[in-house]
């Protein structure tokens, strides 16, 4: 799995002209899935969001999590961050999931998420094209890929 953790002053996802999903101080979470994925990864990346500690604290110090500041996540599935870019100017989409095998693994991600912060993640809809509007705050933005754990 691959993620795309931004923190933000608010977020939404739209679909087809309907928000789908909207938060305010907490976390957009841009989620790839590829086949090697399982329940493993997914129980791992939950955690780390979950306790990241990327909000400020009373002194301006990044030293707070998503879960401290009583923050949300909103969880949007994209499948272009597993995006080859080697050869060519067309990226291939090759190691992304197709939905018979990312769905299930998207919909476990979204009941780990609200088990691990304790509360509703809004999502975007899988597969649909979405807009998703956001104000980055710091700006704070990580990359974190399960297989490449550093």
């Amino acid at each position: 799995m691959r993620a795309v953790i931004q923190r933000v002053s608010r977020a939404s996802v739209t679909v087809d002209g309907n928000i789908t999903g909207n938060i305010n101080t907490g976390l957009l979470v841009l989620l790839g899935i590829e086949d090697a994925d399982n329940t493993e990864d997914i129980i791992w990346l939950s955690n780390k969001i979950v306790n990241l500690r990327i909000f400020n604290d009373e002194e301006g110090v990044m030293n707070r999590s998503v879960k401290e500041v009583d923050g949300d996540v909103l969880l949007v599935s994209q499948f272009t961050l597993h995006a080859a870019t080697k050869k060519g100017n067309r990226p291939s989409y090759i190691r992304a999931s197709k939905p018979d095998i990312a769905v299930p693994l998207y919909e476990q991600m979204i009941s780990q998420l609200e088990q691990d912060l304790g509360k509703k993640v809004p999502t975007g809809i899988f597969g649909a094209d979405m807009k998703v509007d956001l104000l980055n705050d710091g700006p704070v933005t990580i990359i974190i890929d399960t297989k490449a754990k550093e």
